[in-house]
């Protein structure tokens, strides 16, 4: 028996694989929905940047909707769809902060831009016109130089610790293949889905 059959961390792994063969674009870009305290939805596309037996990991601002909705109601919903492969993947659980070693680490192997971006953008709030932003990336470009620039504190990543995977195969007639895998203590439990 394939032993991704049985293990859906080993299945997704696979899955990415293919997709980074196939898809045009970011096959690691994934929908993330969010709760507010108050149970109102919010969702937008991020891109997973690392994936591991604990879980899916995105980085982002903490200080940003997403950031404030996760860190006040810490639960998340992740949907993959990789249209050339004809599949999907639907991820659900809580969230947890990755550590500060892990955030310091994807950090450090950004491109130069994109972490005085991290500095200069106050993500999700009101932005005065693109100048603003212009202004700011150059004021932290000047006040790095040529050195380091370390991890703004409002910087950091999440980890969705999955309780439920679906895994979602395009068939012949809408009879798709659907088998969702449930936490089950330290192990899964597998059942296959009506489509």
């Amino acid at each position: 028996m394939d032993s991704t059959a049985a293990e859906p961390i080993a299945r997704f792994e696979a899955w990415m694989a293919e997709a980074a063969k196939s898809e045009p674009n970011d096959p690691n870009a994934v929908c993330l929905a969010t709760c507010t305290k108050e149970g109102r939805p919010s969702a937008r596309m991020v891109l997973l940047k690392g994936v591991d037996p604990k879980g899916f990991v995105f980085y982002t601002n903490l200080e940003s909707r997403k950031g404030g909705e996760l860190l006040g109601n810490p639960f998340a919903a992740l949907c993959f769809h990789w249209k050339t492969l004809q599949r999907s993947v639907r991820v659900e659980g809580a969230v947890e902060r990755v550590s500060d070693a892990e955030a310091d680490a994807y950090y450090a192997s950004r491109a130069r831009g994109s972490r005085i971006g991290a500095w200069a953008s106050r993500q999700s709030r009101p932005l005065e016109g693109r100048f603003a932003l212009e202004k700011a990336v150059a004021e932290y470009t000047m006040k790095f130089g040529i050195g380091e620039i370390p991890r703004p504190e409002s910087w950091s990543g999440f980890r969705v610790l999955p309780e439920r995977i679906e895994f979602w195969r395009d068939m012949p007639f809408r009879l798709h293949d659907r088998q969702v895998f449930h936490r089950d203590g330290a192990g899964w439990r597998i059942e296959a889905l009506y489509p």
